[in-house]
């Protein structure tokens, strides 16, 4: 199988949660040979774990970055094509008062480049980008 989605930070993190959104939890079951994520969301999710103290938690958070998501998801990089949409489009969004994150531009950059429908529970923070396939798994 092809891969079709890309993971956006929120939606890899899912699983996590005490109560896991069911809709979230049946896509990842259902698409999990199309799924993919980026290694800005992989920096993230090391980021947001190395930050916390010792504990239970952070062990949680270790093991399923090391057992689930580096063993079975595909992490691809932000490369040079990226970088030129990225630029190009960050740019178009800087001259009408709308500059992203660096990280989500990055994130929507990859997307684009390599055709992937983006997953994100934070659609707005994705809306302005041209011709980027979105889809909120939490609805």
């Amino acid at each position: 199988m092809s891969w079709r989605f890309l993971l956006d930070t929120n939606v890899l993190s899912e699983p996590l949660r005490p109560i896991p959104n069911s809709n979230v939890m049946q896509n990842l079951q259902q698409y999990e040979n199309e799924i993919v994520t980026t290694t800005i969301v992989y920096h993230e999710l090391l980021f947001g774990c190395y930050r916390l103290p010792e504990s239970k938690k952070r062990q949680k958070i270790e093991k399923y970055i090391k057992e689930v998501i580096e063993p079975n998801i595909p992490i691809i990089p932000y490369d040079a094509k990226a970088a030129k949409w990225h630029a190009i489009e960050r740019n178009r969004l800087m001259k009408i008062g709308k500059t992203p994150s660096f990280a989500d531009s990055q994130i929507a950059a990859i997307a684009k480049v390599n055709q992937l429908i983006l997953v994100t529970n934070n659609v707005s923070d994705f809306a302005n980008f041209t011709e980027l396939q979105i889809e909120n798994w939490f609805a």
